[in-house]
């Protein structure tokens, strides 16, 4: 079968964020960058539905040229071809990355053939818009199952389930079909030696997507404040007593 995995670049979890001085992006000077996580399992599971199936496995994104980092780290896990939009550096809107990603999968399809499955992340681990996904599936449209925790292909089917309450729900849905998938679903391997060393020679392709921004306009972004703590001793020893019990006191732990 042939999969079509869609990743996203994002800064690093911890990385502290800073926007440039007209806070209409993001400055990336001081960030460490990685694959989303609900999308490194996405790639895990194509790679173990065609370790199970036959096929192969293509990794797309849209983001700056950097982000040939995040589509060769999908590679040496197992997959097969990478392809990058380049955005020029630009953050896209929802609106104009589901476009851009639509255009460039029928482009695809129409040269190589069509994909059975389209996998996304559930949601990125930076903006979490949680609707890009859906908007290519509309735009295909193919079937789409989002939140998903645990996925099988058979007979020319997908089935899909979700976490939903105390139980799951099922759907089985008819290839070609979408599906967004939620960390957990599996534990992502490591790439080998032999993986990376594959990875870094492979050829990429590499496209200028055109930016068809068509929903809300970006005013300007804004870091939440962080909140202070502050540490204070009450002291050394049998001497802190007092002061424990009067803190205690303070927060209504113990009777006075």
């Amino acid at each position: 079968m042939e999969i079509l995995v869609l990743i996203k670049r994002v800064p690093a979890t911890g990385g502290r964020i800073t926007l440039t001085s007209d806070a209409q992006e993001i400055d990336t000077k001081f960030l460490g960058f990685t694959v989303s996580p609900h999308e490194e399992c996405a790639v895990e599971e194509a790679v173990r539905l065609v370790e199970a199936h036959g096929g192969s496995t293509t990794v797309m994104t849209l983001g700056p040229a950097e982000a040939e980092d995040q589509l060769r780290e999908a590679m040496a896990i197992g997959a097969n071809r990478g392809v990058l939009l380049d955005s020029g550096g630009r953050d896209w809107d929802a609106v104009a990355t589901a476009a851009a990603l639509t255009s460039a999968i029928r482009a695809q399809e129409a040269a190589n053939g069509p994909f059975d499955l389209l996998l996304f992340g559930n949601e990125s681990a930076d903006s979490g818009g949680y609707q890009v996904g859906i908007r290519v599936a509309v735009a295909l449209g193919r079937p789409c199952v989002v939140g998903v925790k645990a996925l099988e292909v058979r007979d020319g089917m997908v089935v899909a389930q979700r976490e939903a309450g105390g139980a799951r729900e099922v759907y089985e849905v008819p290839l070609p079909a979408v599906v967004a998938v939620k960390e957990g679903i599996n534990l992502p391997r490591y790439p080998s030696v032999p993986g990376r060393l594959r990875a870094r020679k492979a050829l990429l392709e590499v496209v200028m997507p055109e930016e068809r921004a068509a929903g809300p306009t970006k005013v300007h972004l804004i870091v939440p404040e962080r909140e202070e703590t502050i540490a204070e001793v009450l002291g050394t020893g049998p001497d802190a007593a007092p002061r424990v019990v009067e803190v205690l006191q303070q927060l209504g732990l113990v009777g006075s």
